[in-house]
Order: C-alpha cells, then structure tokens, then sequence
C-alpha cells in the first residue's frame, strides 16, 4: 500500500513537471505577446492578414500543407560584413593600394589575406563587399579608416544559414511572425521548400493559381500533388476565356472551349500563401538590408 501511494504522487509530479514544462511555461512566455517594432524604425510588425489570407490559412490547414512545407527559416550565426558603397574621387585601382596599406596594423593582422582575395579581381563595381568577419571589433576598425580616407563604407548584419543560403528568408523565423496565426503551421518536413517567404519570392497571384492547380506547369521537376478539386473546369461563356481563368497550355490545358478557373478556396490558399513575406529585421532577428549604393 505504502508503495501504491508513492507510485501514485511521483506518477503526479511526473504528469505535473511535464505539463508545467510544456504548456504552462509557453504559454507564460509567448501568450502575452503583441506586436512589435521593427529594428531602427517606427513600423509595427507583423501586418494583420487581410480576410482572404486569413480564411486561406485554414485552406492551407484543411489541405494538409504542412504535411510537405515548413514555415521556420533556420540560421546558424551571423557575419559582419564591411560594405563599399562609394569610392567618391578614388579610382579602383587608389583603394585596392590604400586598403593594401592598413596590412601593416597588428588589429587588421587576422583578415588581411581575406580581403586581399576578394579585392583581386574587383573592377570597381558598387556595392562591394570585401570583407567578412566574426568579429565586430575588425570591422568598425575597417570602417573607420575606409572612411577617413574618403571612401563610404558601412557595417552589415548578414545572417547565415543553409535556409538563407537558399534563399527561403533573409533571416531566422522568431515567435513575432506567427502572431496572427491560429493554428501556427510550423511543418516538421520538407518534402517542399520552406514557405516563409514563398510571398516574396514568387509574388504573382497568377503563379500561385497555376501552381496549385498544375505544378509541373510552372516547376518542371515538382513532386508537388495537383490541387485540382481547388478549381472549376466550365464552358467558355464566349470566344475568349474570361478574365479570372488559368493561362494553361499544353498538356495542362483544359479541352477546347473549356476554361479553369478557382474556386473561393483557390484564391484564398493563394492570398495566404502571398502573405507569408517576413523579410523585416527584428530586436530578436537582426539583419541589415541591402541598400542601392551611390557613384
């Protein structure tokens, strides 16, 4: 009997710890959460989707997306990266000579064959990147010569990771991004790319459509199944396809006379899927964007 009880009260702090770990412990930390601020500006963030991509959320959940696609970009560091976005009256030829210079200074010891090789075969092309570090203390050091001598130069956060490497985001997923999303579809496979940016890479509507209906349409190689059930096959009402059909061709294109075109499901899916663009540098997910640079 003695035993039965302890089973039973190390059986509830047991159950008690896990729940406590797993689902109060969360919800304290990220339950509260608003909106927040993107780094070095006033905005707000993340947007409110609009109705549409709201009601395609629950398509894409209906539809078991998440099945096949995640929704978390990884990363695994950050670089510091020394820019040059101006050579005002230098020549390529005056920096490369003026860079080589600062070899001499014990601080820059550590990257001078970096940026050595990647200012050999430079032509003078704007924005330069030329050099790559770890260590922020180089690269303000780097900053400040370049500058001093009259060339521009400034500091860049980039991110690094195989998903950024691929391009599906321009820095980690943090918890901010899904903040109006019920349910999160965070995904656990990728038998299909990341989609946490797929509105910033393939922004056409049009696209989206054809994709969901005919995959291989668009990505010759996709293993992606057809949404077909997603659209409608009707008669052409007159001589020319109305305004909202697919533009198929080939062996995608519907019979002759007849039109694809979505169904509400259809363009909600696609309103959500163009809505998943976080691209904006956070406290918690910093990044500097790339800026056009100036002769």
């Amino acid at each position: 009997m003695k035993n039965g009880i302890a089973i039973f009260i190390a059986a509830i702090v047991a159950l008690g710890a896990s729940w406590c770990g797993l689902v109060l412990a969360p919800s304290l930390q990220l339950g509260p959460a608003r909106l927040t601020t993107v780094l070095n500006s006033t905005d707000t963030y993340p947007l409110q989707r609009t109705g549409e991509a709201s009601l395609g959320l629950q398509v894409y959940r209906a539809n078991g997306c998440a099945a096949c696609h995640t929704e978390q970009v990884r990363q695994d560091g950050i670089a510091v990266e020394v820019m040059l976005t101006s050579l005002g009256t230098s020549k390529a030829e005056d920096f490369k000579a003026f860079v080589q210079s600062l070899f001499i200074l014990p601080e820059l010891a550590p990257v001078t064959n970096t940026i050595a090789d990647s200012l050999q075969a430079w032509n003078g092309d704007l924005p330069k990147i030329f050099l790559v570090t770890g260590d922020k203390a180089i690269a303000d050091e780097m900053v400040q010569r370049v500058n001093a001598a009259g060339v521009k130069s400034q500091l860049r956060i980039a991110p690094s990771g195989p998903d950024l490497a691929r391009g599906w985001g321009t820095r980690r997923s943090v918890a901010a991004d899904f903040l109006y999303d019920q349910p999160v579809q965070l995904g656990s496979l990728r038998a299909g790319p990341d989609l946490a940016n797929i509105g910033i890479r393939q922004p056409d509507a049009n696209w989206q459509m054809l994709h969901l209906y005919a995959p291989k349409s668009v990505v010759p190689n996709s293993t992606m199944p057809s949404f077909k059930y997603l659209f409608a096959v009707r008669k052409m009402a007159g001589a020319a396809p109305s305004p909202d059909a697919l533009a198929l061709s080939g062996e995608f294109a519907p019979p002759a006379g007849f039109e694809v075109v979505p169904t509400a499901a259809a363009r909600e899916l696609a309103a959500y899927l163009l809505s998943l663009n976080a691209n904006v540098p956070l406290y918690e997910a910093p990044f500097t964007p790339v800026t056009s640079a100036k002769p």
